[in-house]
């Protein structure tokens, strides 16, 4: 066996001279298990609130979007284009048009999105979860179009959400001059109905600016014929997401942007990785101080290992030898710490996630879940731990040449 870590494994479990010592090295234990434990608990936390954020877009953004790298809308008919509809790793292909429009309720106006889409919309994307009211997802039939609007769009029009009037949408004509003697020939108006339903995602940016209906109205009132904003795919199921898109994006060109959810809301997951790397950087600052601990747990080691230490000198050991002893010995608490520090940090995040005993309704406020999510990443794991026995390294390593050299002189 490695002679240094032999006897360091003897000097952390064995009795020393002073029980202070072990009190002291059990304590070091302790801060390092803390910190590395608020570092697993915090870091599983903020993916919980990561993926929970990622299942409310999941149920209205589709797996794939590609749109037009420059300008709003491309030609659907592109031979490029088409041609995906017949590949095998495509389950569903549908093209959209968005675009702003004003919309009315009797006295009442706002702006809106209006996004046509195909009528296998609801195969795209599991719309149908999101759906409030006694209706059903209908964008349009032989008569009328429909539109199923944002749940805030109800209260802003003041409509209640199966409404009996139609909503008026109005969309500037396009390649048109303003007529200034009579303004409204110079808009398109167009109506739809209540399906008896709306859409809650949650999210502002849908629930309180988009209305959904087909393609086919969204076109007649922006006078379009075969444009499309996007193009939005779902994959088959034993489809690879990244092997695809890329396969898309070869095929498709420099014209074209190919985009999966998390690009698509590519804001909001940037705050939530930048919110989850500053909790890491600040946890990592209470390690580093946890580890210093460690310190005065050597330095009081060293004193009570001198006369151990005199035997090795005489029997032939190196300064060399004695300082990676006890640099193996600070490592090692940084270890078992890291250790315990991981169990706890498991077990406690399983608990939350098997009973949910912290919860978010401290306030008597509304929150989309009762309890704090949790979502446990190996990878987050693997770094948790090679963060600790780093930081243990670095706070030990100086030191322990410092003090041997002046304890042990």
């Amino acid at each position: 066996m490695y002679l240094p870590f032999y006897i360091a494994r003897r000097y952390l479990f064995s009795r020393k001279k002073h029980n202070a010592i072990n009190i002291i090295s059990g304590i070091s234990v302790c801060g390092v298990a803390l910190a590395t434990l608020s570092l697993v608990c915090t870091l599983s936390v903020m993916n919980g609130f990561q993926d929970m954020v990622a299942d409310l877009f999941t149920s209205f953004d589709p797996q794939l979007k590609i749109t037009a790298r420059e300008g709003k809308t491309f030609d659907g008919r592109d031979e490029r284009v088409q041609a995906l509809r017949t590949w095998s790793e495509i389950a569903v292909f549908t093209e959209a048009l968005e675009e702003q429009a004003m919309v009315e309720y009797k006295d009442r106006q706002v702006m809106a999105v209006i996004k046509g889409v195909e009528d296998n919309f609801e195969d795209l994307t599991e719309i149908d979860s999101i759906l409030r009211g006694s209706g059903k997802f209908m964008l349009h039939d032989e008569v009328v179009d429909y539109g199923v609007m944002g749940i805030e769009l109800v209260p802003m029009l003041g409509t209640g959400i199966q409404f009996v009037d139609p909503l008026s949408i109005y969309a500037p004509k396009r390649n048109a001059k303003v007529n200034m003697a009579n303004p409204g020939a110079s808009f398109n108006r167009e109506y739809l109905f209540s399906p008896g339903c709306v859409f809650v995602v949650n999210q502002q940016k849908y629930d309180s600016q988009y209305i959904l209906t087909s393609i086919d109205f969204a076109r007649r009132i922006f006078d379009y014929s075969t444009e499309v904003s996007s193009i939005e795919l779902k994959l088959a199921p034993d489809a690879n997401l990244s092997a695809v898109k890329k396969k898309i994006a070869d095929l498709l060109g420099e014209d074209f942007l190919v985009q999966d959810r998390y690009e698509q809301q590519a804001d909001i997951f940037r705050i939530m990785e930048i919110e989850k790397l500053i909790s890491y950087l600040f946890l990592t600052f209470i390690l580093m101080i946890a580890c210093f601990n460690v310190i005065g747990s050597l330095s009081m080691l060293i004193i009570d290992k001198k006369e151990d230490v005199t035997t090795l000198r005489k029997l032939g050991a190196s300064d060399k030898l004695v300082s990676r002893i006890f640099l193996l010995e600070g490592w090692m608490i940084s270890f078992f710490g890291a250790i315990s520090g991981i169990v706890l940090g498991l077990a406690l995040c399983l608990a939350q996630q098997e009973f949910g005993f912290l919860t978010l309704n401290v306030s008597g406020g509304i929150y989309l879940v009762d309890a704090y999510p949790v979502s446990v990443h190996f990878g987050d794991i693997l770094f948790v731990f090679i963060t600790v026995m780093i930081m243990g390294l670095l706070s030990v390593w100086y030191p322990v040449r410092y003090l041997g050299r002046r304890l042990l002189r």
